[in-house]
């Protein structure tokens, strides 16, 4: 996609379901595009509110002092949703930098409190590595769980193009030099975080790991407590993230083809109402591994792991039975195989999890 961003001469692909456009033709373009892309993207954002209002419900159960009163996760999801009422506001990805920059700062800062503090705790008591599922059918479903949440994880692309918008380009220096090295750095600083988390907190906790670790862990108090506001200050800047190209499209939409007048009051509508309508969702279905292997399989396995590679193939019309023509045909089936089974994966866990969940609790 980095590549794809100016491989027209004189024009640049700033959106997703631009150069889907230029792919697929105007129509058919918009109708393979935005509909996968909002869905990403909205995923994200209710993702998000849930993970923001775990990790402000944990920083409350560690600081209050006992007899406490617990506090319902819906109360906690709606503090965090209150920071976007006004971030929302913001005018574009340019006004959100500084936040952008903070939230990968503190997921690096987090993560590597994550891995070490639950090395300084040690290895859990009768600690059980085994499959937590005793039958072949829910080993492979959980299997088809984890496959969704490592799509999640390390996907991303759909906002790609919108950043690389932001960056000056010319013949002699184009965009995608910068970019590549954003995207090397970027997954690099991915790596560093995810690898560690997952084998020592495996290792720790065992079967046992929350789905935050953080969660999992409650010593020295003052170290879990900034992890977890370190968690909620990276979420609220990738909330935003996800959030200003849906904006983008909802008011270009509203202007262009509902022929509203562009203006301050259409912008707070839309945007409140956006942040009201993840909110409630994240309330409504707080399910936190869930949403993550739905989304994942649902929505971010085709916009980042096959359709670029059918865009690709579209548009550079590689060597048949080349490396290129191989090389996205293989992303390709492994894409689709892994939205199949992640989409599985995740909506049993959801079942599963509403059976024993109290709305609103």
């Amino acid at each position: 996609m980095v590549e794809m961003h100016e491989m027209v001469p004189g024009k640049r692909f700033d959106r997703y379901h631009e150069l889907g456009q230029h792919a697929f033709g105007e129509k058919l373009g918009l109708y393979i595009v935005v509909p996968q892309q909002l869905i990403v993207e909205v995923g994200v954002c209710i993702v998000y509110m849930i993970t923001g209002g775990e990790s402000l419900q944990k920083v409350h159960r560690i600081c209050c002092k006992k007899p406490c009163k617990d506090i319902r996760l819906t109360y906690f999801i709606l503090i965090f949703a209150s920071v976007h009422f006004v971030l929302s506001h913001l005018p574009n990805f340019n006004s959100i930098s500084f936040i952008s920059l903070a939230a990968a700062v503190m997921s690096l800062s987090y993560s590597t409190i994550a891995w070490t503090a639950s090395l300084a705790r040690g290895v859990t008591p009768n600690v059980s590595r085994e499959y937590p599922s005793k039958t072949t059918g829910g080993r492979i479903l959980s299997a088809f769980t984890a496959l969704g949440e490592i799509a999640f994880a390390y996907a991303g692309h759909n906002v790609v193009l919108e950043i690389q918008a932001t960056i000056p380009s010319t013949p002699e220096k184009p965009s995608k030099i910068p970019m590549w090295k954003g995207v090397l750095g970027a997954y690099i600083i991915v790596a560093l975080c995810y690898f560690p988390v997952a084998l020592i907190g495996y290792y720790i906790f065992g079967n046992d790991i929350h789905d935050n670790v953080l969660l999992s862990l409650d010593d020295p108090v003052w170290l879990i407590v900034t992890a977890n506001m370190f968690v909620t200050i990276h979420v609220i800047g990738s909330y935003q993230i996800y959030a200003v190209p849906v904006f983008d499209m909802i008011e270009t939409f509203l202007v262009k083809q509902m022929k509203f007048n562009p203006s301050f009051v259409l912008r707070f509508i839309t945007r409140t109402l956006y942040v009201v309508v993840t909110m409630f969702i994240a309330m409504t279905l707080p399910f936190f591994s869930g949403l993550l292997s739905f989304f994942g399989g649902f929505a971010f396995a085709p916009t980042t792991y096959f359709l670029p590679c059918i865009m690709w193939l579209r548009v550079y019309k590689p060597k048949r039975f080349g490396l290129s023509w191989w090389t996205n045909w293989f992303c390709i089936v492994i894409g689709v195989c892994m939205m199949v089974f992640s989409c599985i994966g995740g909506l049993r866990h959801i079942i599963v999890e509403a059976k024993k969940y109290k709305f609103y609790s």
